[in-house]
Formats: structure tokens, C-alpha cells, sequence
């Protein structure tokens, strides 16, 4: 993370979510499921060619909606091997969805049959 202030804004207001901790190696979250992720301020950019992070959850559209409905913007793809539609891919044993977070990392959201 470049700015870890500007990556906190981003994870409160478009994800929703809360930091449990915050300490000298950053920026800690755990989710209901006990999921846990920490944010760290690197010297490194993101070069978002893969998903760093991906999130699982039971119904994929209405959170896409959600998220969409936050400002959050939905990488499109039109290609032989990834096609969304309104943000969603079937990709053969899940539907998924990719962002960027404020930082330019790619995150993921996936959704099992």
C-alpha cells in the first residue's frame, strides 16, 4: 500500500469494513467468518495483473450491486477465455468478480456452486 490513510478510507466507506487493530506493521481487519488480512504501507505498486486477495461469499450479485451502488468500479472483461456481464464472470465452478482497491491492487470475489 502506498497510503495506508487513503487504503483505510477505501476499506471503511466502499467495503464496509472496520480495522480491529492498527499497529507499527499496519492495519489489521478480520472478518464475521474470522478471516484475517493485514494492510502495509510498501514501497512497491501494484502492477494488478492478479488477484492478490479474493473474498468468498453465499450470493455474488446483490453484493456486486452493493458495491457498485458504493462507488466501488467492476473490472470488465471481454475475452475467449473471461467474459463479465455487469461486472460477473462464470468461470465453470464459481461466478466471480474483480475490483481495484484504492491502491491498484486487484481483489476478487467469488462465489462456488
Amino acid at each position: 500500500m502506498q497510503d495506508l490513510e487513503r487504503a483505510r478510507a477505501f476499506y471503511a466507506e466502499k467495503l464496509g469494513l472496520t480495522p480491529t487493530s492498527e499497529g507499527r506493521i499496519g492495519i489489521r481487519y478480520q472478518l464475521a467468518d474470522g478471516t484475517r488480512f493485514r494492510l502495509f504501507k510498501s514501497s512497491g505498486v501494484s502492477a494488478a495483473a492478479f488477484t492478490q486477495m479474493a473474498f468468498m461469499v453465499d450470493d455474488i450479485e446483490p453484493l456486486v450491486r452493493d458495491l457498485k451502488a458504493r462507488g466501488v468500479r467492476f473490472q470488465e472483461y471481454d475475452g475467449p477465455a473471461l467474459k463479465t456481464v455487469d461486472g460477473v464472470a462464470d468461470i465453470g465452478y464459481a461466478r466471480a468478480a474483480w475490483f481495484k482497491d484504492s491502491e491498484g491492487n486487484l481483489l476478487g470475489i467469488g462465489q462456488v456452486y
